[in-house]
Formats: C-alpha cells, structure tokens, sequence
C-alpha cells in the first residue's frame, strides 16, 4: 500500500508542477507602461529619437525555429491601425534585441533577420506619433515564436502580408504594451 501512495504522490507533484510551468513571456527594460522621447518618432510633427527599446523573452516553446516582433498601434485613425516595426527570421537561439536594433544603419538586429516595410514606407523601427490631442494610443509589442525557420519573405514585404504569414507558423505568442499621447 505505501508503494501505492508514494506512486500516487508522486504524480500528483508531478501534474502539481507542470501546472506552474512557466509560460512564454515578453519583457522590456526600457518600457514602463509610457513610451518615452526615445521610443517617439522623428518625423511627422513628432521630435522623439526613434530608438526600439531593448526586448526579451523567455520560456519559448521547445520546438521553435525562429522568432519575430512586431509593434502594432491599433488606435491609428486610418481603419486598419499602423505598423511600426515588423523583424523576422530571428534565429531560435536568440532571445532578446538590444535597444536601438530597429535602426537598420546601425546593424544591431540579430544576424540573419530580416526588418521588413512598416506604414512609413521603410523597414525598421518607426516610433509612435499619434495625432496632437488624440487620446493616447496603444502600442502593442509581440515576439511570435515560430515553427518554421525562415519566412519567405523580403524587406519590400508589407506588414499585412508578413502578419499573415507570421499567423501561419505561429506556435505562441506573447505581449506587452505601452501607450503614447501627445
């Protein structure tokens, strides 16, 4: 009977434990809910320094081949939201960016990525810039762990196509945001 109940206790901490497995998480040292001067674009009446913060994320799904991030302004008053930043092909060993790695002339994106169109018609990081005296807006960042290890996809490609793409070989995703007024 106690070989019984030392199997038993042993599945029940078992199941106990894999109930507190960590999940997939996104994380900013940079971001605290606000984006700052250096997350705000330099253009369109907005005089920010347009850096990407620094991004990590852990507890990946063991069977990822690749990431990707995308930073997303669903408030934008054009139907379809906005676009900021959209890097792919991110290689499964990696699991951060640095600050600033949106900045294509710097060269600080991982080795193999690939930082396609946003809605201001170039790739790389586009900081937020809502319109004066609009509520503030969200800016969603997500890391999108995927199954496959390369997109087909180039640096011309639209966000909308890269969004779908990316939905198709999503195996998890995970989230933050930060908002923006001016």
């Amino acid at each position: 009977m106690k070989k019984y109940m030392a199997i038993i206790i042993g599945f029940g901490l078992l199941f106990a434990g894999s109930l507190h497995a960590e999940e997939f998480t996104l994380k900013s040292d940079d971001l605290k809910g606000q984006l700052t001067q250096t997350q705000v674009f330099m253009g369109f009446g907005c005089s920010g320094k347009n850096i990407s913060p620094s991004l990590k994320w852990t507890h990946a799904p063991k069977d990822t081949k690749s990431f990707a991030v995308t930073v997303y302004d669903p408030d934008a008053p054009t139907g379809s939201g906005w676009w900021h930043w959209v890097i792919f092909n991110i290689p499964s060993n990696i699991n951060k960016l640095k600050a600033n790695a949106g900045n294509i002339e710097k060269n600080l994106a991982p080795k193999g990525s690939i930082q396609s169109m946003t809605d201001f018609g170039k790739p790389g990081f586009g900081g937020a810039c809502p319109p004066e005296g609009d509520k503030p807006h969200m800016y969603i960042f997500t890391v999108y762990a995927l199954n496959t290890e390369k997109l087909d996809l180039t640096a011309e490609t639209s966000p909308a196509m890269v969004g779908f793409v990316l939905n198709q070989h999503m195996t998890a995703k995970a989230s933050l945001v930060a908002y923006f007024g001016r």
